[in-house]
């Protein structure tokens, strides 16, 4: 369910129908975008659209009448609804009929039709934080979409916050493959779901955040806030930009739950029907730059937490094995940590039992 609290500050981004469209109970008519999520707003009643109310980019609160609605014995005004969402809508944010007068953007106010006392000053001059460069040829101005704005915010303020340090590992990823290779049907045929590889890293996540509490912990003040509970956020790049869905309780969860729930948000986060509760929380974040090709990186600490996992491309090199060199395949890894809490032995000792699990996966089952 969607918290009213974070639902303070939307944007009307889109238009999904015109003046004198006819649309049916349910059927999406608009968009509103907030920090996080793109919502859609459904008709609540069958009819023609008679009027929209406000415009794409106006910021509007919860209960903002939106449009207005005709249909036989009456008029239905169309707003984001503070209710509880129905099972069966797509997104957290269903519509409902509020009588709420619209805040018109402060740029349609009537200037002033008193004569000035003074000659009129020139206008000031744009801030540093908003430049305004001067237009080019073969270039064209987008304004951010709020969700990229909120994403430059945290991360800047993270990087501005957490005294920031990373260290890397090399995983052989060999035991894993040959793992996923020989039980993948019998995997699927009991549990619907293909076996991956991200599993097997958030378990060994899990272990690794067991050996080293103090990396699933956060500083707050001048105390330190110890985490009893895993809840693991796994980023994922969509066209509207990152977006960090959390797994929760993943300690208690086996390797099928964790794909089913990870193969549940992943689809969500593609389609923009993630809700706010969805990726709200997390104590650890888990970055897998290597579906996109990347061999090493130095992921950002996503707020409020203290660390991030950084995984990579698998790529085969040759390794000494036993005296003799063999190729293997072989994944970076990166731990960014927040050296405030966090000394450079625990995120040793953290990236080594990544390292320790995934190579050897029957560590798990005998706990060693």
């Amino acid at each position: 369910m969607m918290h009213v609290k974070a639902l303070i500050h939307l944007i009307f981004c889109d238009l999904g129908a015109d003046p004198g469209d006819r649309v049916e109970v349910d059927e999406p008519i608009a968009q509103i975008e907030t920090d996080k999520v793109t919502i859609d707003v459904s008709s609540p009643e069958a009819g023609v659209i008679e009027q929209l109310v406000a415009k794409v980019g106006d910021t509007v609160e919860p209960g903002t009448k939106i449009a207005v609605i005709s249909k036989s014995g009456g008029v239905t005004h169309v707003a984001p609804s503070e209710d509880k969402p129905s099972k069966e809508a797509s997104e957290p944010c269903p519509a409902k009929a509020k009588k709420v007068e619209t805040k018109k953007p402060k740029a349609e106010t009537p200037p002033s039709k008193e004569k000035p006392t003074a000659p009129s000053l020139p206008p000031p001059k744009p801030s540093a934080k908003e430049p305004q460069l001067p237009p080019k040829e073969r270039e064209r101005r987008v304004p951010m979409t709020r969700l990229r704005k909120r994403v430059a915010t945290r991360l800047k303020d993270s990087q501005n916050t957490f005294a920031m340090l990373t260290t890397f590992n090399e995983v052989d990823m060999t035991s894993l493959m040959k793992l996923r290779s020989d039980y993948k049907d019998a995997f699927f045929k009991k549990h619907g779901v293909k076996l991956g590889l991200m599993s097997g890293f958030v378990k060994a996540a899990v272990s690794a955040l067991q050996n080293q509490p103090i990396v699933n912990a956060v500083i707050d003040g001048d105390d330190i806030i110890y985490r009893d509970y895993i809840d693991i956020s796994i980023a994922v790049g969509t066209p509207k930009g990152l977006v960090v869905p959390v797994i929760r309780n993943a300690d208690r969860m086996n390797f099928a739950e964790i794909e089913k729930g990870i193969n549940i948000l992943a689809k969500k986060a593609n389609d923009g029907s993630l809700s706010i509760d969805e990726m709200a929380g997390g104590s650890f974040t888990i970055s897998n730059g290597g579906v996109y090709g990347s061999l090493l990186s130095t992921p950002i600490i996503n707020p409020p937490q203290s660390a991030i996992l950084g995984m990579h491309s698998i790529v085969s090199r040759p390794m000494v094995v036993s005296g003799e060199v063999v190729p293997r395949p072989m994944m970076y890894i990166a731990l960014t940590y927040d050296h405030r809490l966090i000394d450079g032995r625990e995120a040793v000792f953290f990236l080594r039992r990544i390292k320790d699990v995934v190579e050897d996966p029957r560590r798990l089952l005998l706990d060693v």
